[in-house]
């Protein structure tokens, strides 16, 4: 059946079938009586391959649901072209925060705690834009505190000298030095 015959539920018409002769009362009822009979076949059709790919996705998915007070993190990718979170392109941040959340607004929405910096936007968000923070609070490092130097690389301040061993290749000695970092 062509796609026109599916979306009008009827015929083209073109100038070709326009000097057509005939009775057009016996063809009426049988062309809807075909119509009626394609389109239940399509729609069970259609039906079929609907449940069929629920079924696949129901597979996967699983409900997410958080608590009050719980610490969550918050997917920043639907906002493309802002540049408030310092960096653009593939180095900008997937999820900002933790922040924590306040309420529960309906079956998917939660309401968050969010900073003065980010007053701009409303705090109720779905839960697909939300994350559970797993990390521990103990464990935050400070963004403040790292250095960077002009070619964008960490620059590592070492505390001691540690164990210091040679490893032999065929043709050389090579030595290694152990360092041990400064704690945060």
């Amino acid at each position: 059946m062509p796609p026109y015959e599916l979306l009008y539920g009827r015929r083209c018409r073109t100038p070709v079938c326009w000097g057509e002769v005939g009775q057009k009362e016996m063809g009426i009822k049988a062309v809807v009586i075909d119509m009626a009979e394609k389109l239940r076949v399509i729609k069970a059709r259609m039906k079929a391959a609907q449940d069929r790919h629920k079924s696949y996705a129901d597979k996967r998915r699983r409900p997410v649901e958080f608590d009050v007070g719980d610490r969550v993190l918050l997917k920043v990718s639907p906002w493309k072209g802002i540049i408030q979170f310092k960096k653009r392109g593939k180095l900008s941040p997937r999820y900002i925060g933790p922040f924590q959340i306040k309420a529960r607004v309906g079956k998917v929405a939660y309401r968050l705690d969010l900073p003065e910096e980010l007053n701009g936007i409303h705090p109720t968000f779905h839960v697909s834009h939300l994350r559970k923070c797993l990390a521990d609070e103990q464990a935050h490092v400070p963004l403040d505190d790292i250095e960077v130097d002009n070619r964008l690389n960490y620059i590592e301040e070492p505390v001691a000298i540690g164990d210091t061993k040679e490893k032999q290749l065929r043709n050389k000695t090579l030595q290694t030095l152990h360092r041990k970092q400064k704690e945060r």
